[in-house]
């Protein structure tokens, strides 16, 4: 028996499971508690303490297994020590790689374990692509949320003064296609260039009062 923020605890070598529940005694309140509730309580860090100090108030008592682990001078290896192939058969038995490196024998020796759970891994799907000029998909994005952040201060505050659209040229910073996502602040108009807008981005700029000028 010990002593566990204050309940006294039994210790059972016999249970199957390091803090597991095996019985439990609460007096008042905390009368007999079912080992199934306890035993969720107790896996539950946040509720440990709660549940102890209860059953401390109650004078009741808990019967958990005590973490255990095997001392080193018993452990097999132990044993095995000055006995050449510690168990592991004739001398070079038991050694290298005996399966083959990596992947080896996906489709030969180790076919089944491929076929199982790997379905597909081998073979050939599609075609390919030759001399592939990636310049030809480079195409960086913004959105339309982010327009006013490329005006400059001076210019924001010029076109809010004379009431004029400012024109932002979205290319100059990088940006090739325009996209939709976010909102344009209100009585606010702009006209806007890129190579490529969407149909939502052009909709909500127009709507703002503002145009769209595609550029090659």
């Amino acid at each position: 028996m010990y002593d566990y923020f204050g309940v006294v605890c039994v210790l059972c070598e016999w249970s199957n499971h390091v803090g597991e529940v095996l019985d439990c005694w609460g007096k008042g309140q905390n009368r007999k508690r079912s080992r199934k509730s306890l035993r969720y309580k107790l896996k539950n860090p946040n509720l440990v303490v709660p549940v102890l100090q209860g059953l401390k108030a109650g004078g009741g008592w808990l019967c958990v297994r005590r973490e255990e682990k095997m001392t080193t001078r018993f452990k097999k290896n132990r044993k095995k020590r000055g006995h050449v192939s510690a168990g592991h058969g004739r001398i070079g038995k038991h050694r290298k790689h005996p399966g083959g490196r990596g992947n080896a024998g996906g489709m030969h020796h180790h076919r089944i374990l491929f076929d199982k759970y790997h379905p597909g891994y081998f073979g050939k799907v599609g075609m390919r692509y030759f001399h592939k000029l990636r310049n030809k998909f480079h195409c960086p994005i913004l959105n339309i949320d982010k327009l006013w952040s490329l005006v400059p201060q001076e210019v924001k505050e010029k076109a809010s003064k004379d009431n004029m659209a400012p024109l932002i040229d979205v290319t100059q910073f990088g940006y090739f296609k325009l996209l939709g996502k976010g909102v344009l602040p209100e009585n606010q108009p702009l006209v806007v260039k890129a190579k490529l807008v969407s149909k939502i981005a052009e909709k909500k700029i127009k709507e703002a009062g503002g145009a769209v000028v595609l550029t090659a």
